[in-house]
């Protein structure tokens, strides 16, 4: 072994007895409630596909149709080679879903971070984060060269307090950013009250709404709908790989800022344009989001959630305590030592049942948690597998 490698094998070697080194499991079947993995068929509580439409036909077929009539690959950038039509009929589609004047997508959702924050901020400006907000906005932040500060999870006096001193400074641009729905913690935002302190305080206001979209208001556009604030938030972001079911990211917002984002968001400019398929796939999700149906998928995932969390009120463990009375899909255990959440998520796979063990630094230390998700793809015997399991391994979670 070579002086490179031995120093990385160190490092690996140091992540295995933290109870930190990640590996990947390989999955020979699409992504569903049950899921192939090494010869066994497992039930699975990992997936963001909240309404189950990775692997619906419907979402299926447009792909197919996309790939038949644009191809496998775009090509190149947008702005080299042209802007395919499925593109543009995803954005227009998110555009008019959300409400807004346009809207731009990106290859992943990280790419959607990073090109917008650093497109928008400099050196002179200041950005203020969520502490729980997700690691592609605190990569973005850090990579743009502005002041960072962070505010206690949704602590509004501690952000209230960060919005005073940046007002102390000479007139620079402030980006708050947080999320809707927290993905490790499944909890809300606060976001009328940050609505009121960015217009208080002259801000901008950027909300992912990654884990909310399909899922919350009237017309399913997400929480900021539910909450009533979509038009009092500058940039709306979000992701196309969760309830939409297929892959990317997205910003919604005025028509000057998409436009500014084309010309300087440098994750969209420098990178070749996602797959026709995905986009094609993607405004098809939207479509069946706005439906009847998909008014119909939302309620059983509610449902679900309803389920389990009436199932897990009667068993000796319990769910972490939300701040908010907002419902969610995301249903963390929290177990706190890292090798004792791994081991708790190999018990559940030797019975069946895939929950990967969540672990620094996707959370702090000593936060390792279980993170369960539902679907509206799951049925209540699911649901009761799940928490019996739970209840059989007697663990105090």
């Amino acid at each position: 072994m070579n002086n490179f490698n031995r120093e990385l094998s160190k490092h690996l070697d140091a992540l295995y007895a933290q109870g930190l080194r990640r590996e990947l499991c390989r999955v020979d079947s699409p992504q569903g409630t049950h899921i192939q993995m090494d010869g066994q068929t497992l039930l699975n509580f990992s997936s963001n596909d909240y309404l189950g439409l990775a692997n619906d036909p419907l979402i299926k077929e447009a792909a197919v149709r996309a790939v038949k009539k644009n191809g496998a690959g775009s090509g190149a950038s947008r702005l080299i080679c042209g802007s395919l039509a499925p593109h543009h009929e995803l954005e227009e589609a998110l555009a008019a879903f959300k409400n807004t004047e346009a809207a731009i997508t990106f290859s992943s959702g990280y790419a959607t971070a990073i090109g917008t924050i650093c497109a928008l901020l400099g050196k002179d400006d200041i950005i203020i984060l969520d502490k729980l907000v997700h690691a592609c906005v605190v990569d973005a932040a850090r990579l743009c060269g502005a002041k960072l500060r962070v505010f206690a999870h949704n602590d509004l006096d501690d952000l209230e307090d960060i919005l005073k001193w940046a007002n102390k400074n000479s007139n620079p641009r402030i980006l708050i950013v947080t999320e809707s729905i927290f993905s490790m913690d499944g909890d809300a935002a606060p976001l009328c009250e940050i609505a009121a302190l960015k217009e208080k305080y002259g801000a901008w206001l950027m909300v992912d709404e990654a884990h909310a979209t399909g899922l919350y208001g009237k017309n399913r556009h997400g929480l900021a709908e539910e909450l009533g604030v979509s038009s009092r938030i500058e940039i709306q972001m979000g992701t196309l790989g969760k309830a939409l079911g297929a892959s990317g990211g997205f910003i919604c917002g005025s028509r000057t800022l998409i436009d500014f984002l084309v010309n300087h968001a440098r994750s969209f400019i420098f990178s070749t344009a996602p797959v026709p398929a995905a986009a094609a796939a993607a405004n098809a999700a939207v479509q069946f989001i706005n439906s009847a149906d998909g008014e119909k998928r939302r309620e059983t995932l509610w449902a679900r959630v309803h389920e389990l969390q009436l199932q897990i009120s009667n068993t000796t463990s319990r769910v972490r305590g939300r701040k908010s009375q907002i419902p969610s899909a995301i249903i963390p255990f929290l177990i706190g030592d890292e090798s004792k959440a791994v081991e708790v998520a190999t018990q559940l796979r030797k019975r069946g049942i895939f929950v990967p063990a969540i672990r620094y630094p996707t959370v702090a230390r000593g936060k390792a948690r279980l993170r369960v998700t539902l679907t509206a793809a799951h049925t209540a015997k699911d649901v009761s597998q799940l928490v019996s399991v739970l209840k059989n391994l007697n663990l105090e979670l």
